[in-house]
């Protein structure tokens, strides 16, 4: 199984930029609110280490939706689905690396920019993690 190809089927990539900055933007609010509930859950102790707690949540929430689903729930409402070059869907590990790099490369500015850059420029839609990775998100079904 492979990957539809770019160049003869570019349904399956045209808005994925933009599907991907609004699964982002989905995402940051379902961890934010799983965020909230740790500082709930914890009596408000963790609000010390906040930036640690929402990196922790960011990492294992991404892990545990791309290592099952093969998509985030923000991926989910645009459908978008996360797969390898070879079509296949990523193992843990893999799901787990990749939501690691996410989340730092949030931290480095400059690679973020790097990677939406690369996000928009490449004919499968990959950023730098994906690239890393070997893997890009598509479109589930391609829009008619």
């Amino acid at each position: 199984m492979s990957l539809p190809d770019p160049e003869l089927q570019p349904e399956f990539y045209g808005d994925v930029p933009l599907k991907r900055a609004l699964a982002w933007g989905i995402d940051v609010v379902v961890t934010l609110a799983l965020t909230l509930a740790g500082l709930v859950l914890t009596l408000f102790v963790s609000v010390f280490f906040l930036p640690v707690l929402f990196g922790a949540v960011s990492i294992g929430y991404r892990t545990l939706m791309l290592a099952r689903y093969g998509a985030t729930l923000g991926m989910m409402v645009t459908a978008l689905k996360w797969r390898g070059l070879d079509g296949r869907a990523p193992d843990p590990v893999t799901a787990f690396i990749y939501a690691a790099m996410h989340t730092g490369l949030w931290t480095v500015f400059p690679l973020q920019i790097a990677s939406i850059v690369m996000i928009l420029l490449t004919p499968y839609r990959q950023g730098l993690h994906d690239m890393v990775l070997g893997t890009t998100m598509l479109h589930r079904i391609a829009p008619d």
